[in-house]
């Protein structure tokens, strides 16, 4: 038993601690070993006209409002998004840029608030594993306090030791998730940034 709560305490504190060298500082809550940028910069996946003008007028158009979204969705394949853009952004040199500002401004903001609320919720995560990781800590503590108990309740230390063995499972299950959803902010960078010269493309 002592050898098993032994093994338990090292994988939690090697998780906890593997987590705090991969995070940033000044984001303590983050965990995953890619660097938290909290906004992605325009200027990193966009070198055509400036958009500053465009603010929210994609959002007046239901047309570009509909192909942003499409567009934005990972379901939709890139192959699909770059013919749906190649179709709009057609007409003249000015109506080309000005239809290809008002679709990569519509997809900034909206990936770029996609990308915010999947890292927030990653941070989430990350806190409540780490009350997680107190709580089968605590668990432990109270396990070995009744072991050194002379006329000890067994079916209270059964009970307990299991307990901590269902809790680890979930703790390490969860450790496991937050490893796929670190991916996520990442594609949908990628994702924006091929858009991104789709859309350039299609001025030319």
């Amino acid at each position: 038993m002592r050898y098993s709560l032994l093994v338990v305490a090292v994988i939690i504190e090697f998780a906890l601690r593997s987590t705090a060298m991969a995070a940033d500082p000044r984001f303590p809550d983050w965990p995953c070993m890619a660097i938290k940028v909290p906004e992605i910069s325009i200027a990193a996946v966009w070198s055509g006209p400036s958009i500053d003008d465009v603010g929210n007028a994609w959002e007046e158009d239901p047309t570009i409002r509909d192909l942003v979204a499409r567009l934005a969705a990972r379901r939709t394949p890139l192959d699909a998004a770059q013919k749906a853009i190649a179709d709009f952004i057609t007409g003249n040199a000015g109506e080309r840029a000005q239809k290809a500002r008002a679709i990569f401004a519509g997809l900034f903001a909206t990936l770029n608030a996609e990308r915010s609320q999947v890292m927030n919720g990653i941070e989430r995560f990350s806190r409540q594993q780490t009350a997680f990781a107190d709580r089968i800590r605590a668990e432990i503590a109270e396990l070995r306090g009744l072991q050194d108990v002379p006329d000890r309740d067994q079916n209270k230390l059964e009970e307990l030791a299991n307990r901590i063995d269902w809790d680890t499972r979930i703790f390490e299950e969860r450790r496991k998730t937050i490893a796929y959803a670190c991916e996520v902010p990442i594609l949908v960078e990628r994702r924006l940034f091929a858009l991104a010269r789709m859309i350039q493309q299609s001025m030319e």
